[in-house]
Order: structure tokens, then sequence, then C-alpha cells
């Protein structure tokens, strides 16, 4: 808590982008609310909610204001899940209000902006969730405690990989979808930095790597089968400051989607973490293959327990440092290469449009497994020269 005064629940919330992925959020509060834990008390949304939108939540006040939000209900924590380019000027609205934060992944969209708000909540002393919530996940310290026992061996690196589907009718949801920059502000909605970067966050965190420092040089292949400006079948490869590699490979345009999965790779034996599920597979020299279910922790809950309990926040800005030096890395590389025509077709018989790229499902699985980019698996449409190194 850092002599901060310990608060009395239920916290009063307010949240800012309550539709889409942000309903998940709603959903999640008032679960708490119900259990005595926070009071939803404002909703920040350009429209507002229905009564049928907000049945069993009570009636906040809702505005398209959130600093004027913050103020009127005197909010003690804030919850923001809206468009990538706002959550700088949302965050350091609520740090100059003393309000603690619940900011949706990615945090920014630029290291630039991430160093601005991790200044703010610094100065006002404000507790700061970011939300990967697989980082919620029982499975790293179990799979920490397996790595320190020696379980696999040595550490050799760290891959992941991400085979999801994405039709065009996604990247037309909303204006920023899909886009580098929109309106002279970066956005960065590429498929590592946004709907697959989760699978960027594990893999830093089961290699131990999250703090900015962490990072010593990091090598980015970014492609789009489709008509967008932002990558869409990426992959990246981080030099951390140990020397070890983690490579991520990611796809929004799979042949057969499934389930992202991260894989530590150790001398004598692997752990495979399929990071939505919280299920992890440990095969090593001298066992059969051992599979675990594990739980985890809510990171709104979380949250509310360290204001109120002091218990430790498992995802403070610092530790996805890491993961902004990948984001910023991803902003400031040349443009995504478009992939040839001859590189992708269109699913038959969907009923909205959805592009794929053939073998890429195989290519994101061999490069989790060797750790190599897509130029060195033989991609036909990656070349060497288009690996950017920062």
């Amino acid at each position: 808590m850092h002599g901060r005064r310990a608060l009395e629940s239920p916290l009063s919330v307010v949240l800012a982008g309550a539709r889409g992925h942000g309903r998940r959020h709603l959903e999640n509060i008032q679960r708490l609310q119900l259990a005595g834990l926070v009071r939803l008390v404002g909703i920040c949304e350009l429209s507002p909610l229905t009564a049928a939108e907000l049945d069993g939540l009570g009636e906040p006040l809702q505005s398209a204001d959130f600093a004027g939000l913050l103020d009127v209900t005197g909010a003690q924590l804030a919850v923001v899940c809206t468009p990538i380019p706002t959550h700088a000027e949302l965050a350091l609205a609520a740090a100059e209000r003393g309000v603690h934060l619940l900011l949706e992944k990615p945090p920014a969209p630029s290291y630039a902006d991430f160093s601005r708000i991790t200044d703010a909540v610094a100065e006002a002393g404000t507790a700061c969730q970011i939300g990967f919530q697989s980082l919620g996940s029982h499975a790293l310290p179990a799979i920490r405690e397996l790595v320190a026992s020696g379980a696999i061996g040595e550490v050799t690196g760290v891959g992941a990989a991400g085979a999801w589907a994405r039709d065009e009718a996604y990247y037309r949801r909303a204006p920023w979808a899909g886009r580098r920059r929109m309106g002279g502000s970066d956005v960065v909605d590429g498929v590592l930095t946004n709907p697959l970067a989760h699978a960027v966050a594990t893999a830093l965190a089961l290699d131990g790597s999250t703090h900015a420092e962490d990072v010593a040089g990091i090598e980015t292949e970014l492609f789009r089968s489709n008509a967008i400006e932002a990558d869409d079948t990426s992959c990246v490869r981080i030099t951390t400051a140990e020397g070890r590699r983690v490579t991520i490979a990611a796809t929004l345009c799979a042949e057969r989607p499934g389930e992202p999965y991260v894989l530590v790779h150790g001398s004598g034996g692997r752990i495979t973490f399929w990071y939505k599920q919280d299920r992890v597979l440990i095969q090593r020299a001298g066992h059969g293959p051992e599979e675990v279910l594990h739980g985890r922790t809510d990171l709104l809950e979380n949250l509310v327990g360290h204001l109120t309990r002091g218990a430790d926040l498992l995802v403070p800005p610092a530790a996805t440092g890491a993961f902004m030096r990948v984001v910023e890395a991803v902003r400031r590389a040349p443009a995504p290469a478009p992939l040839p025509e001859t590189a992708w077709y269109t699913a038959p018989g969907e009923t909205t449009a959805r592009r794929i790229v053939p073998g890429i499902d195989g290519l994101v699985a061999a490069a989790a497994d060797t750790l190599a980019l897509y130029s060195e698996l033989g991609a036909p449409w990656a070349h060497p020269e288009e690996v950017t190194t920062s």
C-alpha cells in the first residue's frame, strides 16, 4: 500500500466504455457489486445505456464526459475500456483526481504515452492495474515454481503462438480498428499489440522479462492480408537482457482457428500454457505428460483487494514495460507489408468475408516451436530484408 490508507468496501466505480468488450467489465462489476466489493456510480459512454442494458445494476449516472463524471460521482475507482488512442488522456484525468484505475490493455499506443501514464499515477500516488487478465492466472506462479525446481532443465527460450480468425467486418466495427494512426494520433491496432497482446505479455511474464529494462533488442516482421493499415499476420522476436529469445507469432487469418498458447522450452522438457483456458501441459524427460487446470484471480477484484487489504497488485504498469517496448517497436517499424494476392484467399461459404493465409497455422506453431521468424522458416511471402530490428 506504500503508506496509502486502506479504503473500505464497497468502492465506488465509474466504467468508461460499457459496450463491446466493455460489456464484460459491466458484468464483472455487477458480480463484484453483488459481493459487496464495489458500487457502480457512473458509466461513460457516447450514448447512454438503456434500461435493459443496465438491468440489475441500479441507476448509475451516465455521461460522455469522463472527467466530469468522476467529479460529480466522487468515484474512488475507474475502469477504462475505451479506444486505444483515448487511454492516456482518460488515465491522466483519473490520476489528477486521485482516482485508482483499471486500464484495459494495451495501456497506450506509444511508449511516450505509457510514460505519461506511469508518471501521472506515480505522482498522484494512485493504484493502476493493467488489464492483462491472463497475468491473473494461477498457472504463472505454478510454472515459475516448476522452472525454478529444474523440472525442465535450463530454460532455453519462450515461444508463443496465436492463430485466430477475424472477418472483414471486424475491421469495420470502429473507426480506429485496424489503423496505425488516426487523426494525427497513434492507434497501433495490430495483431500483436491488441487482439493477441496477451500472447506477448504472457510470454514475457513466463520468461521473467516484464520490465522495460529487461528487453535488449526486438526484431519484427509485420504483414497484412486484409485491406487495413495495421498488421494481421506478424511475428516478433525479443532478445532479453539475460540473452534469451522470446518469439511470438500471431495471425488473424488462420485456416483453423485455435487456442493461443505460450511454450517454455527447457533443456530437459517443455511447458505449454493455453492462457485463455488456464491449462498447463508439462512434458519432461523420464515422466509421462502431466496436464493441470489452474484457477484465476480477477484483476478488478485484485485491485479492490489491494486498496482495501493491501494485496499485491498483479499487473502494475511497470510490469508491462517490456510489452510496451514491443508496442513501440511495432509502432516505429515500417508499414506492414501487404501479402501478394496469391498468398491469401477468401473463406468460402461464410456469411461475412474472411481472408485466410494458407499454411499460416503451421508457420505460427513452428515459430513458437523453434523461436524462428517467418522469413527464417521459409514463408514464401516473408523476406529477410523485411525484418526490422530495434
